[in-house]
């Protein structure tokens, strides 16, 4: 069966770097018991995967001390984390109209349950954010300040460092979704002034699903989302204070993580940037493509303009939950259609009723890949 063209990297990456696959294998022989559970050479084994992998992702986005970096299962865990460990009844924050629902409904539940404050900022239908509404809402104080990196309906790139300088004149914490970023966009936690930086594993650094992680500045102390064994202090009846066993209760997934060290130094090996540059090209390809199909309007910042590897549009003829089935069905081309999990940018992009078609590109993606998408839909759409 020839395989399939594959266009919604934004949900995760495929197919994994050669390297990952071997390193996951390797772990499943050689270091597959409990790490921290005990001092036999398999488990000293385990133990040290994660910590070179802590180090691999600390030097990726320039952490200073692996240890606060703690591993989840994914991004969602770690907003989870983030969110709730942090605020308490009655604090305010501010978020913006691109967040992800893995933002926006633990915030919507603290709201309920805690009574506090939420305020999402505007971004227009090119998902440029209203930064005098930031700036004003960030003058008065909120606890907590969180945004995405990029949108994952739109590729718009937020200024993170200016929001970070921001947050940090008026003491807000500041929580950086980069689902769409880590990987593909180089990201300083302290030159960007991130408290709180939550990312996958399993997307732009080429790791396995069921990877991911948290960064948790050192001035910043969390409740933890899970409480039981850490294979430390095993005595004591409450959570270990020490990181990263505080937020790290159960068992791990070892092999994935495993995975997830060999994805990384891949990317380290072509380099965010070079990375950025060749996903945005194709992007640029996909958009000169299929602009000018009649009825057909992209979604997002205009050709020429910074964005990560998405490319959303609708069609006017064309159902973008049918468009994207035929694309599947009849040219073997996996993209993603829908509300992708962003409402609020549905809204800003004025696609709340219609949703829409994405097409999101990789490291491994070609030109020619995105030259057959790109008659796919124009020969769909002239069908219609």
């Amino acid at each position: 069966m020839k395989p399939p063209i594959y266009l919604d990297h934004a949900a995760t990456s495929w197919p994994k770097p050669p390297e990952v696959m071997q390193a996951m294998q390797h772990a499943m022989v050689e270091a597959a018991a409990n790490p921290g559970r005990g001092s036999h050479h398999m488990a000293v084994q385990a133990s040290r995967v994660l910590f070179d992998t802590r180090k691999i992702l600390s030097r990726l986005f320039q952490i200073r001390n692996p240890n606060d970096l703690i591993f989840t299962y994914n991004t969602t865990e770690a907003l989870n984390l983030a969110i709730k460990g942090l605020l308490r009844e009655g604090d305010s924050v501010v978020a913006t109209m691109i967040e992800h629902n893995s933002v926006r409904r633990p915030l919507e539940y603290l709201k309920r349950v805690l009574g506090i404050q939420v305020e999402y900022i505007p971004v227009n239908k090119y998902g440029e954010l209203d930064m005098i509404r930031m700036k004003a809402a960030i003058s008065r104080r909120p606890r907590l300040v969180v945004c995405s990196h990029s949108s994952n309906l739109l590729g718009s790139i937020l200024p993170i460092a200016e929001i970070g300088e921001l947050a940090r004149r008026f003491n807000a914490v500041f929580l950086v979704d980069a689902a769409q970023s880590a990987g593909c966009l180089d990201i300083d936690v302290s030159a960007m002034n991130i408290d709180l930086l939550a990312f996958p594993g399993h997307k732009g650094l080429l790791g396995p699903q069921g990877t991911g992680g948290l960064y948790i500045s050192p001035a910043i102390e969390l409740e933890p989302l899970l409480h039981g064994g850490t294979g430390s202090q095993s005595e004591e009846k409450e959570q270990p204070l020490v990181r990263p066993d505080r937020y790290e209760a159960g068992t791990p997934n070892t092999i994935g993580i495993a995975g997830l060290k060999a994805g990384v130094e891949q990317v380290l090996a072509r380099t965010p940037k070079r990375i950025y540059q060749h996903e945005w090209g194709l992007v640029q390809q996909m958009m000169d493509g299929i602009h000018g199909i009649p009825g057909l309007q992209l979604l997002g910042p205009e050709a020429g303009q910074p964005r990560t590897g998405i490319t959303s549009f609708i069609s006017a003829k064309v159902d973008a939950s049918e468009l994207a089935f035929r694309l599947d069905r009849e040219y073997g081309i996996a993209v993603r259609a829908g509300m992708h999990c962003t409402p609020l940018a549905h809204e800003a992009a004025e696609t709340l009723r219609t949703g829409a078609v994405r097409a999101s590109v990789g490291v491994d993606t070609t030109a020619a890949e995105v030259d057959a998408f790109i008659e796919a839909v124009k020969e769909i759409c002239g069908r219609a």
